[in-house]
């Protein structure tokens, strides 16, 4: 497996280390007992930078999900970005999920298109119109056009995209990163058979979400 990420998300270097510097701080001049809310803390923003490698399934038309969470959206609706009648698929990232982002197909990136927005709880359906999203829009080697949205939640406050228009993406491939809680849509051709239902627990990479 060929993952060359750190364990650790470079993204959450500063925070891991100022917290880890305070409660250490803490428990020098202070003693045990009144460092305590300071190791949960940090803790707490450990386990939420972890970014571990996952399997890649060898299923060739396989969508792969993006990111870790639950699944809350499964519908037909048009896809904003490419204008066509479209499987939806969004995944929900609470705190405590993993929050790298990753490719779910194999294709090379048409367009990248950013929005600024407001930041209501990423749970709710109107996140994806109104909330701060980054939608790649990405041309699959068969000639198709899938796009998914990195979209910013309550607490989220800046979406991390690491690639460009014209870069091909493999399956599994790590192209971004968002902060505290947000959600990842998929839009799909309508031909797209999900694999999975609303309510459904999924890990990036190593779930499919559907097949083409």
């Amino acid at each position: 497996m060929n993952y060359p990420h750190p364990l650790l998300a470079r993204e959450g270097w500063p925070y891991i280390g100022a917290s880890v510097v305070a409660a250490i701080l803490v428990t020098v001049f202070f003693g045990v007992a009144w460092s305590l809310p300071f190791w949960l803390i940090a803790i707490f923003i450990i386990q939420f930078f972890r970014d571990p490698p996952r399997e890649i399934p060898e299923q060739p038309n396989a969508v792969l999900s993006p990111a870790d969470g639950r699944v809350v959206r499964v519908q037909k609706t048009v896809d904003p970005y490419t204008q066509a009648e479209s499987l939806l698929l969004s995944v929900f990232m609470n705190v405590f999920n993993v929050h790298s982002n990753r490719s779910p197909v194999d294709g090379t990136i048409e367009r990248i298109d950013y929005q600024a927005g407001t930041f209501v709880n990423a749970d709710l359906d109107k996140a994806s119109t109104e909330n701060e999203r980054n939608a790649l829009v990405v041309k699959l080697p068969d000639g198709q056009r899938i796009s998914v949205v990195q979209v910013a939640g309550l607490i989220a406050r800046r979406i991390l995209c690491y690639v460009k228009p014209g870069e091909v993406l493999a399956r599994g491939q790590r192209y971004g990163f968002i902060r505290f809680g947000s959600r990842v849509d998929v839009y799909l051709p309508l031909s797209a058979t999900p694999k999975v239902a609303v309510g459904d627990k999924v890990y990036a990479t190593s779930t499919v979400i559907a097949t083409l």
